[in-house]
């Protein structure tokens, strides 16, 4: 398995793998936000960077990562990176997928010099919460927020170097 970024003639597959793996979880919020999922071109755009999960020519995974402040930061604080969107095709899912591609944005955000990497994830997601808590994240319900429409998104954190402050300078995204 090689994790790499995505490229252009992958973005659609990979639009249309994640909006089927959040349908899953989210339902009804989907039909709004089906579009920001499919969008990969978009989020590039913006400066996040999307890498997919690669197995003989396959894409199986992606993740975005969220360097910093921005259109696509929603629970971000200063010095702190942010990861979005990890989804893992349903066939592949309990091989490493999520692991590798939750440790390529850790790579990124500690090169890059980042005292910590910040995601959200729904409650009805227990098997991505044990990834993140196996990976060394922690539950941070103080930064808890919401998704369009009202339903919960859960903060996780994962402390990388000594963060410089804490206040938050993220833009609080409708995505």
């Amino acid at each position: 398995m090689v994790v790499r970024p995505v490229r252009p003639e992958e973005q659609a597959g990979l639009g249309e793998l994640t909006v089927d793996v959040y349908r899953r979880v989210l339902a009804s919020e989907l039909a709004t936000y089906a579009e920001v999922l499919r969008d990969a071109d978009a989020r590039l755009a913006a400066g996040c960077e999307v890498l997919v999960a690669d197995v003989g020519g396959r894409v199986v995974g992606g993740v975005t990562y969220v360097p910093g402040p921005g259109p696509y930061a929603q629970l971000i604080e200063e010095d702190e990176a942010e990861l979005r969107m990890l989804v893992v095709d349903p066939a592949d899912q309990g091989r490493g997928v999520g692991t590798k591609l939750v440790q390529a944005c850790l790579q990124r955000a500690g090169a890059a010099g980042k005292g910590g990497l910040v995601l959200g994830t729904m409650p009805a997601m227990t098997a991505a919460h044990r990834l993140y808590l196996r990976l060394g994240f922690e539950r941070r319900p103080e930064r808890d927020g919401q998704i369009p429409g009202g339903a919960p998104l859960w903060c996780y954190s994962r402390v990388l170097a000594r963060a410089s402050t804490s206040s938050r300078v993220g833009t609080r995204s409708p995505m």
